[in-house]
């Protein structure tokens, strides 16, 4: 269909535009799995490869399976020049919202702190001050049990059921999971 032709300029373009429509789906389906499925840049290699072939059609030779094989090859080409391109320049992105930027700052680490304080001040003094020898001030059972004047067995009693009044006082307060 494509070798009868005169080689006017309307023969020209209609000679293209029969190629669009016989190679374009195949070339297409071809092109997408080169891209990596991408539909957007395949559509792009097929049109770069139709607009390649208009500008060669004078040296083109016109049977089908010699076009075909044009087409195959200057799209390839197309598609490693672009991966060439991709890969030699960082990724575009669009800059965030300036409202929605995250800005790191003390403010959550304040209130989980005043949360805990607030919730240990619930407690009993014997839970809150184990609690506070053995966690806030990193002290063993033991240099603990010495510094309250009491036995290593009643600290540990009072430590387990602090920690769980504390537990039960932050989620109430919905500060813990």
């Amino acid at each position: 269909m494509l070798a009868h032709f005169d080689g006017t300029d309307a023969d020209e373009e209609h000679r293209i535009l029969v190629l669009y429509q016989e190679f374009r789906g195949p070339l297409l389906r071809h092109v997408r799995k080169a891209t990596g499925n991408d539909l957007q840049w395949a559509e792009d290699v097929v049109q770069e490869t139709i607009v390649r072939a208009w500008r060669n059609s004078a040296r083109l030779q016109w049977e089908p399976s010699l076009i075909w094989a044009w087409l195959l090859t200057v799209a390839r080409r197309i598609v490693i020049d672009g991966r060439r391109r991709r890969s030699a320049r960082p990724q575009e992105v669009e800059p965030p919202e300036v409202d929605t930027v995250a800005v790191p700052d003390a403010s959550d680490r304040a209130l989980s702190a005043i949360v805990v304080a607030d919730a240990l001040r619930a407690l009993s003094d014997e839970h809150r001050e184990v609690i506070e020898q053995t966690y806030l001030r990193d002290r063993t059972i033991s240099e603990a049990a010495e510094i309250l004047g009491i036995p290593p067995g009643t600290v540990k009693s009072r430590l387990y059921y602090g920690i769980r009044a504390l537990r039960e006082l932050l989620r109430e307060k919905g500060a813990a999971g």
